[in-house]
Parts: structure tokens; sequence; C-alpha cells
């Protein structure tokens, strides 16, 4: 009892943890090993060893169920002979908790596993204190409660460090601010979450996160009650509780900087500068849909959907928000240019993918009344994002191997015109017996289309009276021979045609 008055004096006046004020007087106080307490173990090896049968006999279930189990395993273990314990052990078997089942088999649970110890979650107090919001705990809020969520940029791989995005959504209105971190650490993020403050019409007054370490720490959840900023997080492995910042992570991030891996001081400048010139782009010119209602029939859910708007809109039509907020985005509107906007991102998206392909970025840009001419052919070339862009690959022209038939194409035309109806697999029988080659069975495939070419020669001098060339050249026409002359007139009567 005085013990506990202690520590709680302690907390109150330091404000420190329990268990680290425990640690702090522990590390002043030294017990000599002789005035320690000794005792016995009070389950020995024996009794573990009927753990750890019982344990395996339950298919290793955890500790807490193991304790309800064992007066139903045991007698039954006992009774086939898989188990012998005196009155004694048996007591202390039905008589142990599932806190110390659970200690006794921490080492067979690690030798089970491949010698790996089961991992801890990271900052699992900070988690606890956080409460959990989901998409049903809304209910329109006003402008200032967002949604946060990073983006990684490591391509295909997670391997080393590579660039973040810090993405923030207001619920209400669909507002994005997004920032690039250099790297995953918590101090970035309060940085970030600082500029977006300033960025943001108004003040924050909510933070609703994800589970990641990045957030829930001991730096960022502090910052935001400093700032009086309610923080909630979602249900781990519920992605639709963050269902607004999760559609801008795909709608505005990945469809401005893609899926390739970004790293590098450099490139994130250049990604802020890209992040300057969208987050205009998005907020006054992009309308999006907002959920309007849900309802569900069976197992068909219907949904309706207020008109499409942009976030600077909702903003201006709300009525809790202030007259000097509305003044003050209609006059950051006035001055923009949508055209002027695009450029800025189409530049800082070629000098990202020239910096990922370790190239210099070109910094003299077109000039804007070039850029808005090529606007109206745009579409002809197909997708304008660097970001998107898909490298060429080289075609293939003629063939790829040695033609097998050509030596013998001169016998195999006789043999055609003595019996115009003879079959290609019969050909290619005779052929493999007559000793004229190495001819194996997958090549009968090949004799079949050059037969189905010779007989459409014929059937078109037939109907068509057309003058039937050489049937060797018309064979090359398909490719079947590579020759560089053959592909140049192939390629002119293509043009031709």
């Amino acid at each position: 009892m005085d013990k506990g008055r202690i520590l709680d004096e302690l907390c109150a006046v330091t404000g420190w943890h329990r268990k680290h004020a425990v640690r702090a007087l522990a590390s002043h106080v030294r017990i000599s090993p002789e005035a320690r307490r000794q005792r016995s173990p009070t389950y020995g090896a024996t009794i573990r060893d009927a753990l750890v049968a019982l344990w395996e006999a339950s298919d290793r279930i955890c500790g807490k169920r193991l304790k309800v189990m064992i007066p139903t395993l045991l007698p039954s273990l006992e009774r086939h002979g898989r188990l012998k314990l005196d009155q004694a052990g048996r007591a202390l078997v039905l008589g142990v908790s599932a806190a110390t089942i659970d200690r006794l088999l921490v080492e067979t649970k690690i030798a089970a596993a491949g010698g790996k110890r089961r991992r801890v979650g990271f900052y699992s107090a900070v988690r606890r204190e956080v409460p959990i919001r989901t998409f049903n705990d809304w209910h329109d809020p006003p402008p200032g409660f967002c949604e946060v969520d990073m983006v990684a940029h490591g391509g295909t791989s997670v391997a080393g460090s590579f660039i973040q995005t810090l993405t923030m959504v207001d619920v209400a209105t669909g507002w994005t601010e997004c920032m690039p971190l250099l790297t995953r650490e918590s101090g970035l993020v309060v940085r970030a979450m600082e500029r977006a403050q300033n960025l943001f019409p108004w003040l924050i007054r909510g933070a609703d996160f994800d589970n990641d370490s990045a957030f829930m720490n001991d730096v960022v959840v502090p910052w935001c009650r400093a700032q009086k900023i309610e923080v909630t997080r979602s249900r781990a492995y519920k992605k639709n509780d963050q269902a607004f910042v999760e559609q801008k992570n795909g709608a505005v991030v990945r469809r401005l900087v893609g899926y390739g891996r970004f790293d590098g001081v450099e490139t994130t400048r250049v990604l802020e500068r890209l992040y300057a010139a969208s987050r205009l782009h998005t907020n006054f010119f992009q309308p999006s849909f907002k959920l309007k209602s849900k309802t569900r029939e069976g197992a068909r859910v219907h949904k309706k959907y207020e008109l499409p708007e942009t976030p600077c809109r909702r903003l201006l039509l709300r009525d809790d928000v202030s007259s000097e907020i509305k003044e003050a985005l209609k006059r950051q509107m006035e001055p923009l240019d949508p055209v002027l906007l695009l450029k800025s991102i189409r530049e800082a998206q070629d000098m990202l993918m020239a910096l990922s392909k370790d190239k210099t970025p070109e910094t003299a840009a077109p000039d804007a009344s070039t850029f808005v001419k090529s606007l109206a052919t745009a579409w002809r070339t197909g997708e304008v994002r660097p970001t998107h862009r898909q490298e060429a690959k080289p075609g293939k022209h003629g063939r790829t191997r040695p033609d097998p038939f050509a030596a013998v194409w001169p016998v195999l035309l006789g043999w055609l015109e003595e019996r115009p109806d003879m079959e290609a697999k019969s050909m290619f029988k005779r052929l493999q017996a007559s000793g004229f080659g190495e001819f194996p069975d997958g090549q009968l495939r090949t004799l079949q289309r050059r037969v189905r070419v010779w007989r459409k020669q014929i059937v078109q001098q037939l109907v068509y009276g057309a003058e039937l060339q050489s049937t060797q050249s018309s064979i090359d026409d398909l490719h079947l021979i590579p020759t560089e002359q053959n592909n140049e007139d192939a390629a002119s009567r293509r043009l031709a045609r």
C-alpha cells in the first residue's frame, strides 16, 4: 500500500508513466542477491512436458483456449495412455493459469516456429488510446476534419529508402493537399502537417490516420493534440474506413506520379513543384462526386451521388464557412489559368521521369502558346502524361529463324504439280523417308503453312485471272524467307494497296 502511494505521488508530480517510475526507482535501489526472496519453482519439467503434450493434442491453440480445454483433454489422454501424472501433478495441470501456460510454452513455440519469435506490434500503447472511426461515423462533419494517408513511391520493390507522399483530404469538401516526404519519419510527418495547415483555407480540426507506425507514435499523436486536432484511426485491414483519402490516392497521386520508384532530394523538390501546381488545378478546376445516400436491398446496394462539384465550389456553397474564407478563395481563383497550371504539371512530370531514368531534365520548356496549340492535337499521340507513357517495344520483321524447306522446296513443288490434292502431312512423311535431310516432326506446321500459301495463289489465278507470280516469290512476300529485298518489296506492295 505504501509503495503504491509513493508511485502515485511520483507520477502525479513528474508526469511519468507508472512503469517508468518503477524502473527509475529500481535503478537507485540495489538489492543484494542474499536479500532477495528465494523460492523453488512451482511447475517443474514434468508439468511442462505435460502442457506440451496437451498443447500438441489441441492443435497448438493459445493459452487462454487451452486452459478451458485441459479438463476435457487431460482425462482423454490419460484414458488412452497418452499421459500419466500423479495426483499432485494432475492438480497442478488442472489449476495452471493461461498466463503460466504461455510462459512455460515460450521456448517450445519458438522452436516450433523455426527459431523465430513473434513480432510485437510497434507503439501498441499509442494505438490503444486513439479511438477508432469508421466510414459511417462521419455524419457530414464541418470543413476541417481530414483523412490522412501515405502513398509509397517504391516501384516494384520496398527495399531501401524512397519518397512517400502524405495525402490529406477534407471529408466535407474533398479539398486535397499532397506533400512529398523524403523518408518515412514521424518528424517529417509533423512538418508536412504544419505546412498543410498553412495551405488549407481553414484550421484543421481533426485527423483520421490508419494504423501505420509513422502516424501512431509518441511524436505525431501528441503534436496533434497539442494543436487541438482530434485524432482518430481506422480499423486494421479495413481500407474502406478511409474511403475519402484512398480515392484521392488513386485519382490524384497515382494519376500524377504513376507507380514508378522515386528517391533523392532533387526528385523530392520536383515533386513539391508538381504538387504545388496540381493542388490549384485539382481544388479549383477538378469536380468530383460525393456520396449522398446508400440503401441496401438484399445483396444489392443502391448509391445516390450529389452533382459533381469542385472542392472550392463546395466551400462557397456551405453556410458554415465564414465570408472571409469565401472572399479569399474567390481572390485566389480569379487569376488562375487552368491551361498554364496544366503546362506546369506536364513540365514537372517530364523532369520527374528524367530524374527517375538518371537523365538530366530539360530546363527549356515550350512557351505557353506552343503548349496551347499542342492541346488540339495531343489526343493523336496517345498518352500525354510522361509518368504513364510506355516505351515502344521493337516489332518483329521477317523470319526469326532460317527456313528449313528452302533447299528442298523445288522438289516439293514438283510433287504438288503432279498431285495438287496431296496433303501436307503426306508430303512431310514422304520427305522424311526420301533422305533429303533431317526434318523433325515439329516442322510439319511450317510445311502446312507453305502449302496453304501455294494453294491460295493457285485459286487467285483461277478465279480472278490475275497473273500468277512464281511460287517462290509469293512465299517471300509473306516473309517466309528472310531477305532484305523481299522485306522491302513486301512493304512497298502493302503501301500500294
